[in-house]
């Protein structure tokens, strides 16, 4: 395949049970031995966040794999009276659900904000699959129990937009205006960065998936106890809820420009109970993998063995 300016690695897709997962794919096919590098994307971005970083990992002689999460590019539900959740949970077991899918017994997992999320919730439950985690923003799994307890205020500023999301002005705002509210947040979460007008671009198609909408809002509503989970993960979700440790290695990256999580509050070190190491970056914000590249690649070849 001739690989142009945003599709530097092959387009593949596999069903899992609720989802015809769409991915792309990098890199050496890997030995029975070898774990495959899989990077997984946040809130309101797409797989063009590893671009760059998929290169540097298969210039390395690694398999990397790049899946769109639920509700976003050309990633499908299987079936129309699923429920379009967005809840941590569904993240988690979709990963566990792709990685099943391609025959993957462990993988390094790396990601942020969404995609951090899910690779956090799979090295604390099922941490036999996971070889090394990658995280931006330290321990992502939600505490929904304690989620109405107040922030500091300066957080809760940040927070606007996870509150307008609770109401239906907010639903409306995101269906109508999606790509000038994303394209927003992603100035204002990375504001050091001179690129991520250009770069949002790039990515704006994948906000325009039909359940983008319906899986954003979800799980901003979840999150805060304001909503029912599927049950289908209910087990999962009562699991999350004691905030289980993760154990397997890890390097957690800070960016120190982050403009919706102060970089005090990316690490939760105190959940890593295995090998971790804390990186912080200057100058980068919310967008780690885009903005520093390099750094987040050097993070998980650390960890491919």
């Amino acid at each position: 395949m001739t690989a142009s300016s945003h599709e530097p690695y092959e387009l593949h897709r596999v069903t899992t049970p609720v989802l015809e997962i769409a991915y792309h794919r990098t890199g050496r096919r890997r030995r029975q031995a070898d774990a495959p590098v899989i990077l997984l994307h946040g809130f309101p971005y797409d797989v063009r966040a590893y671009d760059e970083v998929a290169r540097l990992i298969a210039e390395a002689g690694r398999e990397v794999l790049v899946p769109y999460l639920r509700g976003y590019g050309p990633t499908r539900f299987r079936q129309a009276t699923t429920m379009r959740s967005g809840q941590q949970a569904a993240l988690g077991q979709d990963l566990v659900d792709f990685m099943d899918a391609l025959g993957i017994e462990r993988a390094v997992v790396a990601g942020y904000d969404w995609g951090g999320r899910a690779a956090c919730v799979v090295a604390a439950t099922g941490p036999e699959r996971v070889q090394g985690l990658v995280t931006a923003g330290g321990y992502t799994i939600q505490n929904i129990a304690r989620a109405m307890e107040p922030a500091a205020p300066e957080a809760e500023f940040n927070f606007w937009y996870q509150y307008y999301f609770h109401s239906e002005r907010g639903r409306l705002g995101l269906e109508r205006n999606r790509e000038e509210l994303c394209g927003l947040l992603w100035r204002l979460w990375s504001p050091t960065w001179a690129d991520a007008g250009k770069a949002f671009a790039a990515s704006a198609p994948s906000l325009h998936n039909p359940d983008f909408v319906e899986v954003a809002i979800h799980s901003y509503r979840h999150r805060y106890g304001l909503v029912d989970g599927d049950p289908r993960y209910r087990a999962l979700e009562e699991r999350l809820a004691g905030q289980p440790p993760i154990g397997v290695p890890t390097v957690v990256l800070v960016g120190e420009e982050n403009g919706v999580i102060p970089a005090a509050d990316q690490t939760g070190s105190e959940r890593f109970t295995g090998p971790c190491e804390v990186r912080t970056l200057p100058r980068v914000g919310h967008n780690v993998p885009q903005e520093a590249p390099e750094a987040f690649a050097e993070a998980v070849l650390g960890l491919v063995g």
